[in-house]
């Protein structure tokens, strides 16, 4: 979610501490004010709102063991092109100032069922899957990781990956920049074990090869989640979208959207509050309900044949007439 207002539910979050994780690459330990209740708990795959000194809202995984209420601890890379928000985190925030943080929200959890996990992460992805790692580790259940980062200095906790605790089940790759040396999923993805869950987190190119190559994996076994990252694939020319109209189901008010205008810019054109964050269709903020018509999906998170919800910050409708739940 991006904007200048302080969403209402927010707590305010001491830093007790801030530490670099890797280059470019910071670990905030937010806890509450003393005296304070216990925070909210959250389950592995969770994330949080951050409201930045910059005035925009966003949304950080949750890094720490889920169970942990006393603390919630949020890595943040510095965004050297975004909007400014990861920027005035890292620049900005020091030990003893306060962020204010809403409760956890899990659009990627761990599925009860599965009877192992394959993790593929990249870069910053690393952060949802550490916590879901150690949710894991000593449980019955095997798992395996697949981290892929830049360089050595780019891998976000390397040495708790590298510990022995973990290191048995996770492989560390370094591209070094150079495509040649990507990582080959194909053979991992060949053939997934019965009982597997596939959880991806990283950049779009990434994400893109992972979703190519895991189509034929059994339905609901394959997860993604992605913040901040922004689509490699060029929109779809505005000479081929069609105008089409969005009605607010709890107002009626209808907003016209035309071609190469998204529903998001369409509703705050009108004044309309809307959530977002990346604004890129990767991390699933301005995820919305859908009560009547046919989306257009766009973005890189919801199943193509998702009927029920849009991603209202890339995606649009082939019907004339999109009914949503705002």
């Amino acid at each position: 979610m991006s904007g200048t207002a302080e969403p209402t539910a927010m707590m305010p979050l001491r830093v007790a501490s801030r530490r670099p994780l890797a280059h470019d690459i910071v670990l905030f330990h937010l806890v509450p004010e003393a005296g304070a209740d216990l925070l909210p708990a959250f389950d592995a795959g969770a994330h949080v709102v951050v409201m930045t000194p910059a005035g925009l809202t966003r949304r950080y995984s949750l890094c720490n063991t889920p169970g942990e209420r006393h603390r919630y601890e949020i890595a943040v890379k510095r965004e050297a092109q975004g909007l400014g928000g990861s920027r005035s985190l890292v620049d900005q925030v020091q030990v003893g100032d306060r962020l204010p943080v809403g409760r956890p929200e899990n659009f990627f959890p761990l599925d009860a069922h599965a009877q192992r996990f394959l993790f593929v992460a990249g870069g910053i992805g690393i952060t949802p899957i550490v916590a879901m790692l150690r949710a894991l580790q000593g449980g019955p259940r095997p798992f395996e990781l697949v981290y892929c980062a830049r360089s050595p200095e780019a891998t976000a906790f390397a040495d708790e990956l590298r510990a022995p605790a973990l290191a048995p089940h996770c492989r560390l790759h370094h591209d070094l920049g150079d495509p040649a040396r990507a990582f080959d999923f194909a053979p991992l993805l060949a053939e997934p074990a019965p009982g597997t869950h596939l959880y991806c987190c990283g950049p779009v190119p990434l994400m893109q090869s992972v979703r190519a190559l895991s189509r034929h994996w059994p339905a609901g076994t394959v997860h993604f989640e992605d913040f901040g990252a922004r689509p490699t694939a060029a929109p779809t020319p505005p000479s081929k979208e069609q105008a089409f109209t969005v009605r607010l189901a709890r107002s009626g008010l209808e907003v016209p959207v035309a071609a190469g205008t998204s529903i998001l810019q369409a509703l705050r054109d009108r004044g309309l509050p809307a959530p977002s964050s990346c604004e890129s269709g990767t991390c699933g903020a301005c995820r919305t309900p859908v009560v009547e018509g046919l989306p257009e999906h766009r973005d890189y998170v919801l199943d193509e044949d998702a009927a029920d919800e849009i991603m209202i910050c890339v995606s649009r409708a082939r019907s004339p007439l999109l009914v949503l739940d705002l």
